[in-house]
């Protein structure tokens, strides 16, 4: 279905850099990582210069992992030491890939 013209001049908020642009000129952002399963989503969005610099790789888990370490509740330092230490406990060590 197409969208409206009026859709065409609402503006969106970078989810990475804040920026206000104009949503045929964002991309669609979907922390799931499927965003052609439409039905009962809101979409985030992204400028195009901080879509680029994303990693298009597959994110499957990533999600619910960063919420088992409370991703954005602890400082840097204290998110890494979890984060790795979680990653090792689940997936191994990079050696043993």
């Amino acid at each position: 279905m197409w969208s409206s013209r009026t859709d065409r001049d609402e503006t969106e908020t970078c989810i990475a850099c804040g920026d206000s642009v104009r949503r045929s000129d964002a991309r669609e952002y979907d922390k799931y990582g499927d965003r052609w399963e439409r039905e009962g989503k809101e979409f985030e969005y992204l400028c195009k210069p901080c879509y680029r610099e994303l990693c298009h790789q597959p994110r499957d888990e990533l999600e619910d992992l960063l919420v088992d370490v409370d991703a954005g509740e602890r400082g840097r330092a204290e998110f890494l030491q979890w984060y790795s230490a979680t990653v090792e406990e689940r997936y191994g060590t990079l050696e043993e890939q």
